[in-house]
């Protein structure tokens, strides 16, 4: 089958060309985590199907959405990364994740979390704006997923694992989280009713639904 197109000259139907087939954007999703090997790629996404994986790859390369690098020796493997064109599709992503986040409901019996998802969800709901006199560590489990979240003045990083410097916080909890960000719980009703459990600095998870919000 050939590739589809909308037949439009509108940059919107282009780009839904180039990255409107299903998987691509979850694909760009976790590349914009870090670069990554296409075992590393088949574990974030479960689902995918191999042969859907090595086309949707083959189809962003030609695109000039993503590109292959071999990592040096002595690992010599190679790896999928975003182009810098690939890499302008940051504040859209982030954008789509947040709008989507707003009507995203309860999850599914089949639904799965992702540490590379989550990371992606620190980025989309973070507010830089109400973050500018914070300095702190929230380490965020959900499951067996575990995002380290260091805060410093406005500026973000985040990465699965315990967060640079340590947490000041650990924030135990499932789909709960998601209606704390939303303002459909508080911080408070939270703890109160055990859909989130703290660890250490108690007084910082107000300011966690403040920061990182939908």
């Amino acid at each position: 089958m050939g590739k589809r197109h909308y037949g439009q000259f509108c940059g919107l139907a282009h780009a839904a060309d180039l990255v409107g087939e299903r998987w691509a954007l979850l694909i760009i999703r976790d590349l914009m985590v870090a670069p990554k090997r296409f075992t590393d790629l088949r574990r974030g996404l479960p689902k995918i199907p191999t042969n859907v994986l090595s086309a949707r790859l083959k189809q962003l390369e030609g695109e000039g959405v993503v590109e292959r690098r071999v990592l040096p020796r002595p690992d010599g493997s190679v790896v999928y990364e975003l182009t810098a064109y690939g890499r302008d599709l940051e504040d859209i992503v982030l954008a789509l994740g947040r709008w989507g986040a707003r009507t995203l409901g309860e999850p599914g019996p089949d639904d799965i979390v992702t540490p590379d998802s989550m990371v992606m969800a620190m980025r989309s709901t973070f507010h830089a704006e109400d973050a500018r006199d914070v300095v702190a560590g929230f380490e965020l489990r959900l499951g067996d997923v575990v995002v380290g979240v260091r805060v410093d003045k406005g500026k973000l990083d985040v990465a699965e694992g315990e967060p640079a410097g340590g947490a000041d916080v650990t924030i135990s909890t499932g789909p709960a989280i998601k209606a704390v960000m939303a303002g459909e719980l508080t911080p408070e009703e939270a703890v109160a009713n055990g859909s989130v459990q703290l660890e250490g600095d108690e007084a910082l998870f107000p300011t966690f639904a403040k920061i990182f919000r939908i």
